[in-house]
């Protein structure tokens, strides 16, 4: 992914119309977060999938993981938490509340080892408006892997400001 992201602008947008100019760019870059064995337990204890290659290191060891792999869904979850590390721009369009929409697209393009660090690339896709009582945004997450060549994951998110 390299370090083009880190050198976003920090800057705060507070309208539609602002954030209509960033469709197609960067809005900045996430700080690093360690994956831990901890966290990756923790992960498949709230959703039931114990998966070997997920808590279990001595196995995990002997497959072409080469050790204990996050879950891709786990990778996904963080997106939210990430996001509120991110430097670059922020976006504060003075909604009374935001909500994640869904996704148009995911895929999980290389594993996560327990004990990288990951962190997330985002670059505005869309900006729409829902009549006058909403702003729909798409945005491209890419998340990458420290010292890996391929990222992790890259999902197409969808939010919505309430106004």
């Amino acid at each position: 992914m390299g370090d083009e992201a880190t050198t976003v602008e920090e800057r705060t947008v507070t309208s539609v119309a602002e954030l209509r100019e960033l469709v197609g760019h960067s809005l900045g870059v996430t700080d690093w977060l360690e994956i831990t064995q901890e966290r990756v337990n923790l992960f498949a204890d709230a959703t039931g999938d114990h998966q070997y290659i997920h808590v279990d290191p001595e196995r995990a060891a002997q497959t072409f993981f080469g050790g204990t792999v996050a879950h891709g869904y786990l990778t996904l979850s963080l997106i939210p938490m990430l996001s509120g590390t991110r430097r670059g721009v922020k976006v504060q369009l003075g909604g009374r509340m935001g909500v994640n929409y869904g996704l148009n697209k995911v895929r999980f393009t290389a594993p996560v080892r327990v004990g990288k660090r990951i962190r997330m690339h985002v670059t505005l896709l869309a900006v729409e408006e829902i009549g006058t009582q909403a702003v729909q945004t798409t945005n491209l997450c890419t998340i990458e892997v420290e010292g890996e060549e391929r990222p992790a994951c890259i999902a197409e998110t969808v939010g919505r400001t309430y106004f």
